[in-house]
């Protein structure tokens, strides 16, 4: 038995119960058997998706216990976003060094509330997962509704559509970029570039409005080219950028490369170019059109500044194995 003046062990289930337990809305068997059960709405198809966070290659090992539950399970979200999916369960893995001390369980709860926080945010039941000893890192698997034949696909882009995305790229590059000292950042864009990291606004409105409206989308997570890039390559088509977005010459690479912002890249038939605008003014949400997808050698992808002239693009993204 632990003496008086030591902290009990936190058990296993314990662990489950006390943080990682709450009441579900639309789920028949949440937490607590060997598995949960779920019944999708009549006429809906079921998207699902996994992602996986690790310490020191998705987060700081500092990062705010609460902001990075928030951000654990808003990654996840994302991706039921960029497939027009209304997000409604997720399983949460976790491994965690040990639980042994007061400071450990305080962090747990900090991070149980972030997480929450994002799940009570997007209406999402919490119906299982797992705990174990080991490194840091958090596995979420998610699910979501998307009405029978109309989600939206990375293969659907056609020569003449037109290039959208969502937000402002490149902040959470930023952001990152400043904790690491790799450049400095005064406010109020520093505040701004830290919440783009830390906390993630998953674009769900705008992916649920985009149902019938585009013809592909994906999330930014690597970064605008390369996410741009898989949809490519999924279409079989290549794409021409103009880039006049205003800024900074140095800030172009987290524009275009930086990722982990979560923003949605879609496009569109030229002829909904209106109906865009319009969207982008019920959500208010920046909308902006950055190029257009043509015929031509598949995955390529070539851009001009505002002022007609030929950019030449360095990296594209993140890699994982690179």
């Amino acid at each position: 038995m632990p003496s008086a003046d030591s902290p009990a062990r936190l058990s296993e289930f314990s662990l489950i119960n006390r943080y990682f337990t709450r009441p579900t809305r639309h789920t028949v068997l949440g937490v607590g058997d060997d598995g949960a059960l779920i019944r999708p709405a009549s006429g809906m198809e079921l998207v699902i998706s996994t992602d996986m966070l690790v310490a020191g290659t998705h987060f700081l090992p500092d990062t705010n216990a609460a902001d990075l539950g928030w951000k654990t399970l808003a990654v996840n979200v994302s991706d039921m976003a960029a497939m027009g999916a209304q997000p409604r369960w997720a399983l949460l893995a976790v491994a965690l060094p040990g639980v042994e001390n007061e400071a450990t369980e305080t962090w747990i709860a900090q991070f149980a509330q972030g997480f929450f926080a994002c799940a009570d945010e997007f209406g999402i039941d919490i119906i299982g997962g797992d705990t174990t000893r080991g490194p840091l890192n958090f596995c979420v698997t998610i699910f979501g509704e998307v009405p029978t034949g109309q989600a939206l696909l990375r293969s659907g882009a056609q020569a003449g559509d037109e290039i959208w995305v969502s937000g402002q790229p490149g902040r959470a590059a930023l952001g990152l970029a400043h904790l690491q000292g790799r450049t400095v950042l005064s406010e109020p864009a520093l505040a701004n570039c830290l919440a783009a990291l830390q906390r993630p606004q998953p674009r769900v409105k705008l992916g649920l409005a985009l149902r019938g409206l585009a013809s592909a989308a994906i999330d930014v997570s690597d970064g605008l080219l390369a996410d741009l890039g898989h949809v490519l390559t999924a279409s079989g088509v290549a794409a021409s950028l103009r880039l006049a977005v205003p800024l900074p010459p140095t800030f172009w690479d987290a524009y275009l490369a930086g990722g982990d912002d979560y923003e949605l890249v879609f496009t569109t038939p030229a002829s909904r170019h209106a109906d865009i605008v319009a969207l982008a003014d019920a959500l208010k949400l920046a909308l902006t059109c950055i190029g257009i997808i043509h015929a031509g050698e598949v995955g390529r992808i070539d851009a001009v500044d505002a002022d007609n002239q030929p950019v030449s693009l360095g990296r594209r993204g993140y890699e994982h194995f690179a």
